[in-house]
């Protein structure tokens, strides 16, 4: 095997180091010699169990998610599919507070009290963090995950938003159990996104199979895929070509961040917004 970390194609069994230059042939007189030239090599790391990379030097470390180094929380993948949706959609749809009465309302929003709860937002170099309490019906499967018989139970949400399309959402009961959702978008073309979905939660395999909790997530998620899917793919950064209310206060900053982070490394998409 050549020296270092390399990466073998499972096809004929070449193998290429992390520079991407090709380091062994097994069909070649000398196996070991390898050939010049290869692949490009680009930045990659294993973090909370998935392949992060970067085409280019990265311009951000890899969101640091808390509940990911404490032994109180267990990690539960949970999908990893494509979505006809843009990144930025998706992270505007996470922490929309008005669409949770209509879009989730056969799984744990109350249609009949539509006002979105009001939201604090703290700015980070990373993001933002977003802080809210949102009142939720429980009903069928959430009851058995959240352990308790009440009807209605409060959310009491802290949303992290880490530039530019990753959502690590800690969500608190009243119970004490505490369910994180980590979603991350990667582009795929400018309609087209790789969504992958993994969850924290503070409880044992015993009182809440993984299982059902990926059962009632998939529920949610495919409410959201049905609208998200269905609206227009491109989001404009500039504020006239949309209408915005207050509760979308979260999204607006992520386009001003966005357009401000495009600008400082020169790309022409840049188009600052308006302030709201």
């Amino acid at each position: 095997m050549p020296d270092g970390p390399a990466i073998a194609c499972p096809y004929h069994g070449w193998a290429f180091g992390a520079d991407g230059r090709c380091r062994k042939v097994p069909q070649a007189h000398e196996p070991l010699r390898g050939m010049k030239g290869g692949t490009t090599g680009h930045h990659a790391a294993e973090r909370y169990g998935w392949i992060w990379v970067a085409l280019e030097d990265p311009i951000a470390d890899i969101p640091d998610i808390a509940e990911a180094h404490d032994p109180r929380f267990r990690q539960i993948d949970e999908f990893h599919e494509e979505w006809d949706v843009a990144g930025l959609r998706l992270m505007e749809n996470s922490f929309d507070m008005a669409h949770l009465s209509y879009v989730h309302a056969n799984t744990f929003g109350i249609l009949e009290e539509p006002r979105p709860a009001p939201v604090e937002i703290e700015h980070t170099p990373w993001g933002f963090v977003m802080r809210g309490e949102a009142p939720v019906t429980n009903k069928g499967l959430s009851k058995d995950l959240i352990k308790t018989d009440s009807e209605r139970t409060v959310r009491m949400i802290e949303g992290r938003w880490f530039l530019p399309f990753l959502r690590a959402s800690r969500i608190d009961y009243p119970t004490g159990l505490t369910h994180v959702l980590v979603t991350a978008a990667t582009p795929v073309d400018d309609r087209r996104s790789r969504i992958c979905q993994w969850v924290y939660r503070n409880d044992a395999e015993a009182d809440a199979p993984a299982e059902k909790v990926i059962a009632f997530d998939r529920a949610v998620t495919i409410e959201d895929k049905a609208v998200l899917e269905s609206s227009t793919w491109d989001v404009p950064l500039s504020m006239s070509e949309e209408l915005h209310m207050p509760s979308d206060k979260p999204g607006i900053e992520m386009r001003r961040r966005l357009a401000a982070l495009l600008a400082e490394h020169g790309e022409a998409e840049a188009r600052l917004p308006q302030e709201a």
